[in-house]
């Protein structure tokens, strides 16, 4: 599963990254350490405009709130539920199905935080990045619902939501958790992008596990659990040794 990540880059970064022509976060994107659902992100995706039904697909950088509302839903609630999709099973769950035909994301990430052991409250978390320190490209689906509660010309009534598409974890970092986010690489951008395909097995085959060795896991403070805590020390490896005792945790994972 992915349920808190990083994500610390510059807007202009993120831009030339992933070769945005518009960029609607540039004023409000701020480095946040310890990005949890239902929190607005930062997401890439491409958009044919809407006068223009004809034309190439715009890439934008913008913000979505994390847990998607499938455009049927009655009630937003459940998108506290969807923060994460099984890539094996996404393209054919009505929840998804739609979203993974032409609504692709990518979610721009330093690394993930997932938590090793067997008891509640007691488990260790780890900061998972790349070995190169590059930025994480996590495989997302978006969905626009319209709020049933809001008037026709209320600008909220779109509201731009979020999945992170998850798949089995490479043997090295299976040991902290069976599942991580699907990575796509950057010759697969456009492809995984690109409302305009369809077919779910090209679309899939863009979607392989991170080759093993190209991630790297160490341990950071408990601080993490609590979402209230931010910084770039939450990302700071601590001792393996003393990780047991990890100063400032709360017990809370979410």
């Amino acid at each position: 599963m992915c349920g808190r990540y990083s994500l610390s880059r510059d807007p202009e970064d993120l831009a030339r990254e992933f070769e945005v022509a518009r960029v609607d976060v540039r004023e409000k994107l701020q480095p946040d350490y310890n990005v949890a659902p239902t929190k607005q992100v930062p997401a890439v995706l491409d958009r044919v405009p809407r006068d223009e039904p004809d034309a190439a697909p715009e890439r934008r950088l913008t913000f979505v709130k994390w847990g998607l509302i499938p455009s049927w839903a009655k009630d937003a609630k459940i998108g506290n539920r969807l923060i994460n999709a099984r890539m094996e099973t996404a393209h054919e769950k009505p929840a998804y199905r739609r979203a993974f035909a032409s609504r692709r994301c990518l979610l721009p990430a330093d690394g993930y935080y997932e938590w090793y052991g067997e008891k509640k409250g007691r488990k260790q978390p780890f900061f998972i990045h790349r070995g190169d320190d590059g930025v994480l490209a996590m495989a997302g689906l978006y969905e626009i619902w319209r709020d049933p509660t809001k008037d026709e010309d209320d600008p909220d009534r779109l509201v731009w939501t979020c999945t992170v598409l998850t798949t089995s974890a490479e043997d090295n970092l299976g040991r902290i958790h069976d599942r991580m986010p699907l990575l796509v690489e950057p010759g697969q951008y456009s492809t995984w992008l690109d409302p305009r395909v369809k077919d779910p097995e090209q679309l899939r085959s863009v979607l392989v596990p991170a080759a093993p060795g190209r991630l790297d896991a160490y341990p950071v403070s408990t601080a993490v659990n609590n979402v209230r805590n931010n910084g770039p020390d939450l990302v700071k490896p601590i001792d393996a040794e003393n990780a047991e005792n990890a100063e400032n945790g709360t017990g809370e994972l979410f």
